[in-house]
């Protein structure tokens, strides 16, 4: 098959990549990771400007009414510059799941203002002793005179520290790892009995741990069906699965760039190290994994937007179980060419690689991927 970007895809990528060389070099993405914040507001300011916080959403809502190749596009260009604004969770994970299943007003008041760039949102859905386990949720919801009151704890909310609003997925019936009795509330950073812990991720970003105690939210916070939340959850992190996939394809693309014009610059015995013949097929390895790794990104693009939820999720899971292994193959021979400067943090080849394992461990890791593939490919059980 056959894939090519539009002049208008083309036009977003030219511009992005402008936009990261004249405004988000190493030294100011290193000083955005280290301030109180953990990334710029001025280039999330601009984000919206651009459009790219109104890319996913429907016209209606302010939005430009893109799809899963759009976003992969930007997100590809999000990893080659090791971008840290929280575009992953508050445009692609919790928009999507508001734009596909939150009642009309929660859209209208809450997607216009993600375009906008006035608002940011956080996914709370997994929990400590889950593993990445969606249906493994000990956090519950009481039922209180016509509200809910939510109590448990969640844990690695990514960019959780600077979110306004927290998706929480708790348990209103059944027993933990049900798929059944799961519900989706839409919890404000201001609630009362709501701990926000903070920290900062090994690539740079922010995520926290949420202690929720009798936090009470009225029936208009509730996402979906009641005690039918667990398809929407899946479907959003499938879809975050697919553009962490095209991130992971930016960064493999800029590891080999880097790789290769050391290879031309540095010198042993008087030539080029690029020149010897072992380094010349490692960079050959390098560089089909990232051919390999583009199809099968594009391949979870196109199926991120599927409504057969067994199709996308098997598409999804291969991508990121190969990219996962692509990445650390990449990553590790990147270190390796470039010696010990491989490793120190004033070099951007070992912020890409702390980057490409982080994204491995987000939202199920490759063995975890690899596992649930193979899972799809067991035949039914005869009843």
């Amino acid at each position: 098959m056959e894939f090519n970007y539009s002049e208008e895809q083309l036009a977003l990528q030219d511009t992005l990549q402008r936009f990261i060389s004249r405004d988000y070099d190493f030294d100011k993405r290193r000083k955005f990771s280290a301030s109180t914040l953990g990334y710029s507001a001025e280039a999330w300011s601009q984000f919206a400007e651009l459009g790219l916080l109104a890319l996913p959403f429907p016209e209606e809502y302010g939005g430009l009414g893109g799809n899963a190749v759009d976003v992969m596009l930007v997100m590809e260009q999000f990893g080659q510059g090791l971008l840290l604004e929280p575009y992953l969770s508050t445009v692609v994970t919790c928009g999507g799941l508001i734009r596909d299943a939150a009642p009309a007003p929660m859209k209208q008041q809450l997607l216009p203002q993600i375009a906008a760039g006035k608002l940011k949102i956080a996914l709370a859905v997994y929990e400590a002793a889950g593993r990445y386990e969606l249906s493994y949720v000990g956090c519950t919801a009481q039922d209180s005179g016509g509200s809910r009151r939510l109590s448990g704890r969640k844990t690695v909310v990514l960019d959780g520290a600077s979110a306004d609003y927290f998706l929480v997925s708790a348990r209103n019936g059944g027993a933990v790892g049900d798929r059944d009795g799961i519900s989706l509330f839409l919890v404000p950073r201001d609630a009362k009995g709501l701990t926000v812990a903070a920290y900062p991720t090994q690539s740079g970003a922010r995520a926290a741990d949420l202690l929720l105690e009798n936090v009470t939210v009225g029936a208009d916070a509730l996402i979906g069906a009641p005690s039918r939340a667990l398809p929407i959850i899946e479907r959003a992190v499938d879809r975050a699965v697919a553009a962490l996939c095209a991130e992971a394809l930016g960064i493999i693309n800029a590891l080999n760039q880097a790789t290769l014009n050391y290879l031309k610059t540095r010198k042993q015995f008087g030539v080029a190290i690029g020149t010897f013949q072992a380094l010349k097929h490692k960079m050959a390895d390098m560089l089909i994994a990232a051919e390999q790794s583009r199809s099968m990104a594009i391949i979870a693009a196109v199926h991120a937007d599927s409504e057969d939820a067994a199709d996308r999720h098997r598409a999804i899971s291969a991508a990121k179980a190969y990219i996962g292994q692509s990445g650390r193959l990449v990553g590790q021979s990147a270190v390796q060419m470039h010696g010990g400067m491989g490793v120190v943090d004033e070099l951007i080849v070992s912020h890409y690689f702390k980057r490409l394992t982080m994204i491995d461990l987000t939202f199920g890791d490759a063995d975890y991927h690899l596992a649930s593939f193979s899972d799809t490919l067991r035949p039914a059980k005869a009843s």
